[in-house]
């Protein structure tokens, strides 16, 4: 992983990229959109109705609120960025749906369908998140997942894509140090910055999915609109904007 290293890759990041606002992955492309429906469709929210419902990897609490107010009977928001919870707690009320909606570090009850945005390539433990929604997940119920980019997508590196495909190209360890000329949280590993960034592939989560209790219903790895026409089988970890996946308890699971 990553040929350039020593200091004159950081003397070189440093010069290219003097703090993080090279990042191109702000959330801009939602502003005044569902993020659930751009990345899932409609037919998710149509499909929650008098459900019960955990969001997996709830960050700020927009898609939990939003779920409720498309009419699931609950709705839990699971992070373990638990700092987030008041302000979404305070959303939730404005929104009116605090009757419905709850926040905590880990869901604790049963749930007909289980949603997850842009929190797979995050997970330290991607394969217990698995196995913890199949635990979760009621007989008959899916779960929705979307997330990106993954780590051979030009911007797969998140912040340390100071440029396309720049985390391939330079060694974590340069990359690290560039960053902790602006971030004091100490981070020694990509997997320890602020929300985690597990390096996940496409081929990679087919399969921790094949290995968990749940298998696939459908898997579609989207291009990325300018690469669309060389994107194929062979190229897709480097030409998918996202991968979006419907999951289900495999047949026999005992739960």
């Amino acid at each position: 992983m990553g040929v350039l290293g020593g200091e004159l890759a950081y003397r070189f990041l440093r010069w290219y990229a003097p703090d993080d606002r090279a990042s191109t992955m702000d959330g801009s492309a939602y502003v005044g959109r569902s993020k659930l429906r751009v990345l899932l469709g409609d037919q998710l929210l149509a499909g929650i109705r008098d459900k019960d419902v955990i969001d997996f990897g709830c960050g700020d609490g927009d898609e939990t609120i939003e779920i409720a107010q498309a009419g699931a009977r609950s709705v839990v928001g699971v992070d373990i960025q638990t700092a987030r919870f008041p302000a979404a707690i305070a959303r939730a009320a404005a929104a009116g749906v605090a009757d419905r909606v709850s926040f905590m570090e880990r869901a604790q009850t049963p749930a007909d369908v289980i949603v997850s945005i842009d929190s797979f390539e995050h997970f330290a433990a991607p394969d217990e998140i698995l196995n913890i929604m199949a635990a979760l997940l009621r007989p008959g119920g899916h779960v929705f997942a979307s997330f990106g980019p993954t780590w051979y997508h030009p911007l797969g590196g998140h912040l340390f894509s100071v440029f396309p495909w720049a985390h391939l190209l330079f060694t974590e360890a340069a990359l690290i140090r560039w960053r902790s000329d602006f971030k004091t949280d100490g981070a020694r590993r990509f997997g320890e910055v602020a929300g985690g960034l597990n390096q996940m592939t496409i081929g990679r989560f087919e399969q921790l999915v094949a290995n968990s209790p749940l298998r696939v219903v459908q898997l579609e790895a989207v291009p990325i609109r300018r690469l669309q026409p060389i994107a194929n089988a062979m190229t897709r970890e480097f030409t998918s904007a996202i991968v979006r996946c419907t999951l289900e308890l495999r047949p026999g699971t005992r739960r």
